[in-house]
C-alpha cells in the first residue's frame, strides 16, 4: 500500500530553507569573499600571493582533518549544536581577522573557519537533509544548493563595494555582522535531530506506515571496501582542486588579465546565477542519466572554463568561463551528495561522506597555495589554468570508474 502521509506542513522543509540561507550567507562571507581580501592585505601588509593563499589552504587543510569526526558527531547527536557554536565562532574569527596585523594571526584565524567550515558547511548541512528526507531528498538538497548557489552572486560584488567605499577591516566587520544576524539564530532555533522526535518517519511519513521505499544502508568499513569510493574520491579532489583554486583566485587572476574591477566582480558573480542553472538542469535528469555520467560531464564543462580562458580572445572569455565554470559547479555539490547518499544510504552519511571529504580536503588544501607559488614563479596564471583544465579532464575520466557494488563481507 502507499506510504501515508501527515497532512500538515512537514518541518523538515523549515529546516530546509533554513540551511539553504545559513550556507548562501557561510560560503558568500567565509569563501567567496575571500579573493577580494587577497590584494588589499597585501598592499598593506606586504605578503606575498603565496603567503596569503597559504592561509586559506590552512583552512581548507583544518576542515578536512575534522570532517570524519564530525561527521560521526552528526550520525549521533544531530548538527543543531554543533553548527550553532560553529557559526559563533565565524563570527568571532571574523571580528579578529579584521584586527590582525601580523601572517601567523591570519594564519592562526583561517585555521580556526576551518573548524567553522567543517562545521557549518553543505557536509553536514546534507547530513542533515539525508536524516529528514528520503523521497524528497533531491528537492531538498536542490533548495539548499540552489540558494547556496546564489553566494558569490550576492557577496563578491558586496565584498568587492565594501572594499572599494571604506577600509578592508571595517568591511570584514560587516560581514561578520550579516554572518552573526542569520546563520547563529537559524542554525540554534531552526534545527532538530530526527524526525522521529516529532513521531515522523523521513519525509515526513507516519512512523507506523508501511513504507513504500527501502533503502540500503552502509556502515563504514563496508562502504570503504567498495572500489566506487575510491574513485569517486579521486574524481571529487580533483575537481574540488578546480573549485577551490578559482574561489581563492579568480579575482586576481581576472584583474591581472586585463579586465576592470566591475566586469570582473559583475563576471565573477554571474557565475553564482550559473550555479543555480546548473543545479536546476542537474536535478531533474538524475532520474534518465545515471549519476556517474552526469558527474563526468560536470567536470567537462570545468575543463572548458579554464580553456575559454586560454583560448577565447577579448571579453567573451571571461563570460565563458563564468558560464561553464558556473554550470559545473552548481551541479558538482549535488552530484557528490547523491552518488554518495544514493550508493550507501542515509544511517552512516556523515561518516562516509567525512571520510570522503577528508580526502578531497587534503588534495584541494595544496590547491590555492600550489597556485600561488606558480603565480610568484611565472609572473601570471596561464599554468595554473592549464594544470585546472587537466585534472578537470582526469576527474571525467575518473568517476566513470565510480559504480554501485554490492556490500563486500
Amino acid at each position: 500500500m502507499p506510504t501515508q502521509q501527515v497532512t500538515k506542513h512537514y518541518y523538515g522543509w523549515n529546516i530546509t530553507w533554513a540551511l539553504a540561507i545559513t550556507q548562501t550567507v557561510g560560503y558568500g562571507v567565509l569563501v567567496y569573499a575571500f579573493s577580494v581580501f587577497i590584494k588589499p592585505m597585501e598592499a598593506e601588509l606586504g605578503w606575498t600571493r603565496a603567503q596569503s593563499s597559504g592561509a586559506f589552504s590552512l583552512a581548507l587543510l583544518v576542515s578536512g582533518l575534522l570532517a570524519i569526526p564530525l561527521g560521526r558527531w552528526v550520525d549521533k547527536f544531530g548538527a543543531r549544536l554543533l553548527m550553532t557554536l560553529g557559526s559563533t565562532l565565524g563570527v568571532v574569527l571574523m571580528l579578529a581577522w579584521s584586527f590582525t596585523d601580523s601572517l601567523l594571526g591570519l594564519y592562526l584565524i583561517q585555521a580556526g573557519l576551518g573548524l567553522v567550515m567543517a562545521s557549518t558547511f553543505y557536509e553536514i548541512a546534507f547530513t542533515v537533509i539525508t536524516v529528514w528526507f528520503r523521497r524528497n531528498r533531491r528537492n531538498a538538497m536542490l533548495i539548499v544548493t540552489f540558494m547556496g548557489g546564489l553566494a558569490s552572486t550576492i557577496f563578491i560584488p558586496l565584498a568587492t563595494f565594501l572594499v572599494e567605499t571604506m577600509d578592508w577591516r571595517d568591511a570584514l566587520r560587516i560581514l561578520a555582522f550579516i554572518l552573526a544576524v542569520t546563520t547563529i539564530p537559524l542554525h540554534a532555533f531552526v534545527l532538530r535531530k530526527h524526525p522521529s522526535k516529532l513521531g515522523l518517519a523521513p519525509d515526513g511519513d507516519l512512523v507506523n506506515a508501511e513504507s513504500s521505499q527501502t533503502e540500503t544502508n552502509f556502515t563504514l568499513p563496508e562502504a570503504l571496501r567498495t572500489t566506487s569510493f575510491w574513485w569517486m574520491s579521486f574524481a571529487f579532489s580533483l575537481d574540488r582542486m578546480t573549485v577551490i583554486t578559482i574561489a581563492a583566485h579568480s579575482v586576481p587572476m581576472l584583474l591581472e588579465r586585463g579586465y576592470s574591477p566591475v566586469v570582473v566582480a559583475a563576471a565573477t558573480g554571474s557565475i553564482g546565477v550559473m550555479q543555480l542553472l546548473g543545479r536546476v538542469l542537474f536535478t531533474p535528469t538524475m532520474g534518465r542519466f545515471s549519476l556517474t555520467m552526469l558527474t563526468s560531464v560536470t567536470f567537462i564543462s570545468h575543463c572548458l572554463g579554464m580553456l575559454s580562458l586560454l583560448f577565447i580572445p577579448g571579453v567573451a572569455s571571461i563570460w565563458c568561463f563564468a558560464i561553464f565554470h558556473g554550470l559545473a559547479n552548481g551541479a558538482a555539490t549535488l552530484a557528490r551528495a547523491a552518488l554518495v547518499a544514493e550508493t550507501y544510504g542515509s544511517a552512516n552519511f556523515g561518516s562516509i561522506n567525512g571520510s570522503m571529504v577528508t580526502m578531497i580536503q587534503f588534495a584541494q588544501t595544496i590547491a590555492p597555495f600550489g597556485a600561488g607559488l606558480l603565480h610568484d614563479y611565472s609572473g601570471n596564471y596561464t599554468l595554473v589554468l592549464w594544470i585546472l583544465a587537466s585534472i578537470s579532464a582526469i576527474a571525467a575520466v575518473a568517476v566513470n570508474f565510480a559504480k554501485p557494488q554490492k556490500i563486500v563481507k
